[in-house]
């Protein structure tokens, strides 16, 4: 069964300028890359700021250099806030904004959809050709 989306689900690509296309399409590239939602997880989780430390031990398999590219990549679109400290040494605490709120609670239905679907997904890649040429060799 194929989905028909000829029904105007895609009419508001059509009212986006250039550059407006540009960063929804950015947006939604970061919004599916392997550690943001993972982050934004561990902070919407923790209702409340957390050290860099904190959240470091909530992802895993991150390291701390992507989670400080991460972190600052969040901050800039808004979706985290970061608040220093000042004093020694220097205490930094993030924290998910209303906006990475909102964020997460849309991509939810798409991560549960998924989620539930999974053993589709297996059933489809046991009977893809590349699973089948990978076993014969």
């Amino acid at each position: 069964m194929v989905t028909n989306l000829d029904d105007g689900t895609f009419d508001f690509c059509e009212t986006l300028s250039d550059p407006q296309d540009a960063l929804a399409r950015e947006m939604l590239e970061r919004a599916s890359a392997k550690w943001p939602l993972r982050v934004m997880h561990i902070l919407a989780k923790a209702k409340g700021p957390l050290r860099f430390s904190r959240v470091l031990e909530g992802v895993e398999g991150i390291s701390q250099k992507v989670l400080t590219q991460t972190l600052r990549t969040l901050e800039s679109d808004g979706l985290v806030t970061r608040t220093l400290y000042p004093q020694v040494p220097p205490r930094v605490e993030y924290e998910l904004t209303p906006l990475g709120g909102e964020l997460l609670v849309e991509v939810v239905a798409l991560w549960q959809w998924i989620a539930n679907r999974l053993p589709d997904f297996e059933a489809a890649r046991a009977q893809s050709p590349r699973a089948t040429d990978a076993a014969k060799s």
